[in-house]
């Protein structure tokens, strides 16, 4: 498995290159204002913006490669470890309100300086053996991942339009150039991680001591260059107006009311259109599983003794790949359906559990096949998410997508916190011990939901056969999300 494992990274990172240089010459530059490129002062608020998120971002995925087997490594049982994932899926569900409404409260810095906070306590938890001081880890894990997803664009939207009074359709061309980093953050993550938990032996705690002074960088960042940037620019807040005493109280009070309606508002969206509903249902389902397969892909291969950092990597280079993939199906040489790119990666998908029944049967285990699976999957998801996010662009209405998508979340957590107390009611059932039954049973059910998102596929398009919101309009068929 050592050498597969490098073999894999060397292989994927050629095709990802390939791919890349394909993209470049068969799909035209996306069109984008000409003063995006020209304007120095949204340049230099890009670049300020993108130091500290990017920063963010680093310390976040040098936290995945090694945290099950840090769980192991302190000799904590399957079953155990299940119940420190669904901590951390429960804690983003009870903290994504929140998350939503303290930027408007507390204030979006200050909002994006508490997640650096607490995702430096979620780290250091992790010097401790002792299981309610992980399971407080998980707690403040959950947190700063609501954190992450919501402060940092809050604060960007925020000044880009109030402060500068930059056009808003230049706010995505930073959200693509974050997303076109994040890939390559990912599996240099997993090459860092890998350097310091077995190069030079470390130990897997070693990338969540990397990920703190990240984070202090991150902070600073937010601290110094974000603060001295609010302090020059204009701010246009209208509760001023009202006084320096008033202002406060009837700001909060008005951001709760405001949190409130817009939530109302988003679900009766999500109920009233049919097309918003199965969509949801993919996204769940879909989602579900691949929380669960990041709980499964470390017992199922750390036994036969690959470098899970370079795993790690392997599986981000793949889901770039699927990405890439996705754009060059898209550009104006294939011009390919999102819904049919999204159709062939739940049928992918299904493919990969279906491929894990067999290669984790209990006394006959195959990690070779295993890791191919686990690679497909990751191709698949590359293939989903800009698929699915092409849809939700178009049926969600823009004012209310980021409340629709957060309705999305709740069923999708759930079904993952489901999926691990299952596993670990299995393995629980056994006497304490490994079940490697339970982990097969657990693929064999991902398979099924793959199935039922498949057929939620089926009935979107069914339902929208002469829909033109989900096709791509024009002669330029580029995948633009």
């Amino acid at each position: 498995m050592l050498v597969t494992a490098y073999l894999a990274i060397v292989v994927l990172l050629a095709l990802c290159v390939g791919l890349e240089l394909t993209a470049r010459r068969l799909t035209p530059p996306q069109p984008t204002p000409s003063a995006v490129g020209t304007n120095p002062a949204f340049r230099r608020f890009q670049t300020l913006f993108l130091r500290g998120y990017l920063l963010a971002l680093w310390a976040d995925w040098l936290q995945g490669p090694y945290l099950y087997k840090l769980y192991r490594h302190y000799s904590f049982l399957e079953s155990q470890i299940a119940i420190l994932y669904v901590v951390g899926l429960a804690s983003c569900v009870l903290f994504a309100p929140v998350a939503g409404w303290l930027p408007q409260v507390l204030g979006r810095r200050q909002t994006c300086l508490l997640f650096c906070v607490a995702y430096s306590a979620c780290c250091l938890t992790k010097l401790s053996r002792d299981y309610f001081v992980l399971i407080a880890g998980r707690m403040l894990g959950g947190l700063s991942t609501s954190l992450l997803s919501t402060a940092f664009e809050a604060w960007y939207v925020h000044r880009h339009v109030n402060a500068h009074d930059f056009p808003k359709e230049w706010i995505p061309s930073t959200f693509t150039k974050a997303a076109s980093w994040n890939h390559g953050l990912a599996v240099g993550a997993g090459l860092v991680a890998n350097m310091l938990a077995e190069w030079l032996h470390l130990g897997p705690v070693a990338p969540f001591l990397l990920a703190v002074p990240c984070l202090g960088a991150c902070g600073w960042v937010v601290l110094t260059d974000w603060g001295t940037e609010e302090k020059g620019g204009l701010e246009r807040d209208k509760t001023s107006l009202l006084g320096p005493a008033a202002s406060v109280p009837l700001a909060r009070a008005s951001a709760r009311a405001r949190f409130w309606r817009s939530c109302q508002e988003c679900l009766r969206c999500l109920l009233s259109d049919r097309r918003v509903m199965l969509l949801g249902g993919v996204q769940a389902l879909f989602e579900s599983v691949l929380y669960i397969f990041v709980f499964l892909w470390t017992p199922v291969l750390d036994p036969h003794g690959p470098p899970l950092g370079i795993v790690f990597s392997c599986l981000m280079a793949a889901s770039m790949a699927g990405s890439l993939l996705y754009r060059l199906a898209t550009s104006t040489r294939y011009r390919l359906q999102p819904g049919h790119l999204l159709c062939f990666s739940m049928l992918l998908a299904f493919f990969s559990f279906f491929m894990l029944i067999f290669s984790t049967a209990p006394g006959q285990p195959r990690p070779r096949e295993s890791l191919l699976a686990f690679l497909l999957l990751e191709l698949a998801s590359g293939l989903y998410f800009p698929a699915v996010s092409f849809l939700q662009g178009r049926v969600i209405p823009e004012e209310k997508r980021a409340g629709v998508l957060a309705w999305f979340r709740l069923p999708l957590h759930l079904l993952a916190c489901l999926g691990l107390l299952a596993l670990h009611g299995e393995v629980s059932g056994t006497g304490g011990g490994e079940s490697g039954s339970g982990t097969r049973n657990m693929f064999g059910g991902c398979a099924v939901m793959m199935l039922a998102a498949l057929l939620a596929v089926v009935s979107l398009f069914t339902l929208g056969r002469n829909d033109v919101d989900l096709r791509l309009e024009g002669p330029k068929g580029e995948g633009e999300i």
